[in-house]
């Protein structure tokens, strides 16, 4: 629609939403995790509400999924994966440890059940069975994971495998921010939350239940997921994610002792963003009309964009707006052009500005349209 100042438009929305490096949050809290370390995120923005040791590389246990699991969204929503298609299972797949559904070699299973298992009961065999699928191997299949990680900015992360099994592993190891930020890309892949706010489901027509590793699901307000994990190398890790009125969080535990003291801390950190910080949300649309010189038209129609901000709770109620639209525009004006601008204040302070844009077109008038316009005027004297 807005083909003019598009890149402006654009600039200053990427400005709105772009995360905030871990690097400039100070690691001092009005309060302190029971972990080696954390971090707390707002979805929608990226914004770093907390940080404790939050680029340290750690083992991640089967919070590597996530990775997984948002390469195997991508290949879904792309259409290269239908999720009624049916799916072999290898030798391999079958032969993993730890959390499993006890995949048979030569089973086959719908993807979408597959990926079930992986999301709510953490299924090893299940995410090595999808990773084959995708890309042939798990090999082809971690250097993917890799070269998604490095897109999305994850620094301190190197994947070695697709589970988070790391009994044999020398480098498999990200950070809290890291998780953060693969966190927030795969919630952007609305399906996974079908599934991940799931307490107890099963397979295999009913003969095989699964129930959710995140307690969380069952046990706290507003709970959407994401994924919990657990080795003796890793600890307890959790990604765990909350909305409440608009307020999408993730809360990032690495490195607790157990797994209650792992749900305490992601508990501590989700009640803290909840009490203190709020999402504005302005939803646009019309700014009125615009006067206009030489069109066919006197006015043009005007809009804005919505648009969204982190606020410390109640700072909402603070915040005004002002549209500023120059009189006597001149014809001729498409619709898209930047015709004014709307900023958005909070204290007094400018938090925001967006172009308001013609939401018509008005042509330049002509000879005979002016001829016209001095005969009407003419007539109703």
């Amino acid at each position: 629609m807005y083909k003019k100042f598009s890149f402006f438009l654009t600039l200053v929305l990427l400005l709105s939403l772009l995360p905030i490096s871990s690097a400039a949050v100070s690691d001092k809290a009005p309060f302190d995790v029971n972990a080696d370390s954390a971090v707390l995120m707002d979805y929608n923005t990226g914004t770093v509400l907390y940080a404790k040791n939050a680029d340290l590389a750690l083992p991640p246990a089967s919070v590597t999924k996530i990775m997984t699991l948002l390469l195997i969204m991508e290949e879904v929503d792309s259409g290269n994966l239908s999720l009624s298609e049916e799916v072999s299972v290898s030798e391999y797949a079958a032969s993993m440890g730890g959390s499993q559904v006890y995949l048979e070699p030569g089973e086959t299973m719908q993807a979408e059940e597959l990926l079930k298992c992986v999301i709510i009961a953490s299924a090893n065999d299940a995410a090595v069975t999808l990773a084959e699928k995708v890309a042939g191997s798990e090999e082809a299949f971690v250097a993917r994971m890799n070269e998604r990680a490095a897109e999305l900015g994850m620094n301190n992360t190197h994947f070695e495998n697709v589970t988070g099994l790391d009994d044999d592993t020398t480098s498999h190891l990200t950070s809290a921010y890291d998780i953060a930020l693969m966190s927030r890309e795969l919630i952007s892949h609305p399906t996974i939350l079908k599934y991940s706010t799931i307490w107890m489901d099963s397979i295999r027509d009913g003969a095989f239940g699964l129930t959710n590793t995140n307690r969380l699901i069952r046990f706290y307000n507003g709970a959407t997921g994401l994924k919990t994990g657990s080795t003796s190398k890793a600890g307890f890790c959790i990604s765990a994610t909350a909305e409440r009125e608009g307020l999408h969080l993730i809360a990032v535990i690495m490195g607790s002792d157990t797994r209650d003291i792992r749900n305490e801390a992601a508990r501590q950190l989700l009640d803290y963003g909840f009490a203190n910080y709020s999402i504005y949300t302005s939803e646009g649309g019309s700014a009125g009309e615009a006067s206009v010189m030489g069109g066919i038209k006197d006015t043009c129609g005007t809009e804005y964009p919505p648009f969204s901000i982190l606020l410390p709770k109640g700072k909402g109620k603070n915040v005004t707006t002002e549209v500023l639209i120059p009189e006597g525009i001149k014809a001729p004006i498409q619709k898209g052009d930047r015709v004014g601008s709307v900023k958005y204040f909070l204290d007094g302070a400018v938090i925001a500005e967006f172009p308001v844009l013609a939401s018509e077109n008005v042509d330049k008038i002509g000879f005979f349209g002016i001829f016209e316009k001095m005969l009407g005027i003419y007539l109703l004297k």
